[in-house]
């Protein structure tokens, strides 16, 4: 958690400061911005809506809840509202202007954070509820999912010029810490399960 941390400290203290990473980060955004099959990335970009990653999420809390698990789904659902609760007093602070537009607001990616959240929250969760006899050689497919639908959405906020990268990496650096915080706390109570 504290390289998270730090990463996440130091993107916000340079796009803050105007330093010099974030110059780089808008010379490669600007170079960028439009490129790609619009609707692809348009696409992709809406892997991080609301409305698409919260109905991942609750599928896996009601599969979950229908395995038998209780604190683990609240857990995961904490982890879900913690993303405005931190993205938009942060964005408001920060205030930084998007790529293509004059409006401030951008800093970190409330996207990118929740796609990062949604599909990485589900992910422990079916795993979480899953029984060793189930485990097979397809437990790896979950989480390789969840980092592709988060890699994808990534990729498509910056292509269509919603968002600078750095914005991405740094939603993806919270929704780290908030997804180390859910896998902490779903060992935790898996160690406190009576064994069957």
């Amino acid at each position: 958690m504290p390289p998270l941390l730090a990463v996440f400290a130091l993107l916000t203290w340079q796009v803050a400061a105007d330093g010099p990473l974030r110059r780089l980060d808008e010379r490669i955004g600007r170079s960028v911005a439009g490129h790609g099959p619009g609707r692809l990335t348009e696409f992709l970009a809406d892997l991080g809506n609301v409305q698409v990653a919260l109905p991942v999420l609750g599928c896996a809390v009601v599969y979950a809840l229908v395995r038998g698990a209780r604190r683990v789904p609240l857990y995961a659902v904490l982890a879900m509202a913690a993303v405005p609760a931190l993205v938009v007093p942060l964005k408001d602070w920060i205030g930084r202007t998007g790529p293509l537009t004059g409006e401030t607001g951008y800093y970190p990616s409330g996207h990118a954070t929740t796609a990062a959240v949604a599909y990485g929250a589900a992910a422990l969760l079916i795993a979480y509820r899953t029984t060793p006899a189930e485990r097979s050689k397809r437990s790896w497919m979950m989480p390789v999912a969840a980092v592709l639908l988060t890699v994808a959405t990534g990729i498509g906020l910056v292509l269509r010029g919603y968002h600078w990268p750095l914005d991405v990496l740094a939603g993806w650096c919270l929704s780290g810490l908030l997804l180390v915080a859910l896998s902490w706390s779903s060992g935790r109570s898996r160690r406190r399960q009576p064994p069957k």
